[in-house]
């Protein structure tokens, strides 16, 4: 059984032989509590000159952490250095430092923060204690860990009724994405992951649309089919969609849900197949942003999309030299059985604009090696056809903890690397050193359309989904910051990225913007 997470705004009695205690935060916030702030947590085993002694030996180097009391009672404090594209809540670290520090058990984590890094904050413990374990040796009563918010600052009043929920909600959110992700493919496949999706709609209310197996073919959905047919368990769009009373938008959440991918034909090697489990990783993001964003009442339209599909090897497996017809109507060329994700969410993003008329469209996939190469681990990479959206999404990144960086947008530069003599583009680029990962999210655009009059953002979270062997639940959280305008929640509204305006058409169209009529597909 996996641990049990709770958050309260109010630091509760304790006594560190029955219960450890970890005080983390800042050093320049630790250093502003008295032992009395936080004696309710020490006493007896902790008195006021070995508290004071502890925070005044902290030397963080990023991070450094004191015993106060053999490994029951510990004062630890995050980096002070934070630079303009991390997070100013430190919440990577905090994750580190955490992990590191837990006695096992019942225990407590009080974090000592300003309220505008609580959010980001709770999304790192939520990483802290996956619930996925098949360890043999894994106990089977699960511990409880209590997190305890200790505000700082100008606006240091005890959280609300509504703030525990948000971030109960999201702590739930994260770790329901990271359990998807951790989970091996012969218990998460298509038909299980239809499954959880089955679940959160009825916890939310809302019966899912599934679309699966020969359906897919069907009903035009080519890439999907494609990408999956040769699997066990059939390829799917599934989706949810949260419709309340007065909504003047429609936002549309697409995921790549490849719940495994061998790289089909093009196989892969034995070491770059190992993780392969963590391909789904946008489609588990978005479940768990949906089900915090509609227990947190959205208050526009919102439909996610799951495009899921198994990359197998087998007799009917999609070879290299098909020709595809996607639910754009628009022809690819397989020239890499590999390049897979693309293919279905190229049908997810028109499923979203032809049948759901979505005016904002947010794609989220573990899309391409490179991403980890140009953003780093911990930025996913962002290609956005609206500067306003794309700054606001590098906002919220920095508020949530799920950091984002942009790549370029540039169609008429790069959407020619997808040039076909027979169909209307390839599925991978000619040329692998020009910019990987635009032109991979430039492909899904192109079904979508380049002369698409609302907002796309596409988020390539490859790297930053996991840490190690171990998911992250990245997603959720920048989802719902990002959104946080057209949350009921005030934490989230707060919390949102100012700028983004709804009022008005979503984006204006200019002449010199591309249309992939417009953009060359042939070399002159």
């Amino acid at each position: 059984m996996a641990a049990n997470l709770k958050f309260s705004g109010n630091l509760s009695t304790s006594d560190p032989k029955n219960n450890a205690v970890l005080i983390v935060g800042q050093l320049k916030h630790l250093k502003t509590l008295k032992y009395e702030h936080v004696s309710c947590k020490l006493q007896p085993r902790v008195n006021e000159e070995t508290f004071q002694a502890a925070v005044s030996s902290l030397h963080p180097s990023p991070t450094d952490s004191c015993s106060m009391w053999l490994n029951n009672a510990t004062v630890a404090s995050l980096p002070i250095k934070c630079s303009r594209h991390n997070t100013p809540s430190r919440s990577h670290s905090l994750y580190k430092l955490v992990k590191s520090c837990y006695a096992g058990g019942d225990e407590f984590v009080v974090v000592v923060c300003e309220k505008r890094d609580i959010f980001a904050l709770t999304g790192a413990m939520a990483r802290t204690l996956p619930l996925f374990n098949a360890k043999s040796t894994a106990p089977s009563i699960g511990r409880t860990v209590t997190v305890e918010f200790l505000l700082v600052g100008e606006d240091n009043k005890p959280l609300s009724n509504s703030d525990l929920s948000c971030l109960e909600a999201l702590a739930h959110g994260v770790r329901l994405t990271a359990k998807i992700v951790d989970m091996p493919c012969a218990d998460m496949h298509t038909d299980t992951f239809i499954e959880e999706v089955r679940a959160v709609g009825k916890d939310l209310g809302i019966v899912p649309r599934v679309i699966q197996g020969e359906e897919c073919l069907d009903m035009g959905l080519g890439g999907i089919y494609n990408v999956g047919k040769a699997a066990e368990h059939a390829p799917a769009l599934c989706y949810l969609s949260h419709t309340p009373d007065g909504a003047q938008k429609t936002v549309a959440w697409v995921g790549k849900g490849i719940v495994f991918d061998t790289g089909g034909l093009c196989i892969k090697s034995k070491v770059g197949m190992c993780t392969m489990k963590t391909d789904c990783g946008g489609a588990a993001a978005m479940l768990g942003a949906f089900y915090l964003a509609v227990k947190m009442g959205f208050t526009e339209n919102l439909h996610v999309l799951f495009c899921l599909a198994e990359n197998a090897v087998g007799p009917k497996a999609l070879r290299p030299d098909d020709i595809i017809t996607l639910y754009s109507g628009k022809t690819v060329e397989i020239n890499n059985t590999d390049a897979e994700g693309r293919l279905v969410l190229g049908d997810g993003v028109a499923f979203a604009s032809k049948d759901l008329k979505a005016d904002i469209v947010v794609d989220m996939a573990t899309l391409t090696g490179a991403q980890g190469i140009a953003c780093g681990k911990y930025h996913a990479g962002l290609v956005a056809n609206n500067e306003d959206w794309e700054q606001a999404c590098v906002k919220a990144g920095q508020v949530s903890g799920d950091l984002v960086h942009p790549v370029p947008y540039s169609p008429e530069l790069h959407f020619p690397e997808f040039s076909s003599t027979v169909a209307d583009m390839k599925n991978s680029v000619a040329d692998r050193g020009n910019a990987q990962v635009s032109c991979a999210g430039l492909f899904i655009g192109s079904h979508l359309g380049f002369d698409f009059p609302g907002v796309w953002l596409h988020v390539d979270m490859a790297a930053p989904a996991h840490i190690g062997d171990r998911a992250t639940g990245y997603g959720p959280a920048l989802l719902n910051i990002l959104f946080g305008a057209k949350s009921s929640n005030p934490l989230l509204q707060g919390l949102a990225p100012p700028g983004v305006i709804w009022e008005r058409e979503c984006m204006e169209v200019e002449d010199d913007v591309p249309s992939l009529k417009k953009v060359k597909l042939q070399p002159e």
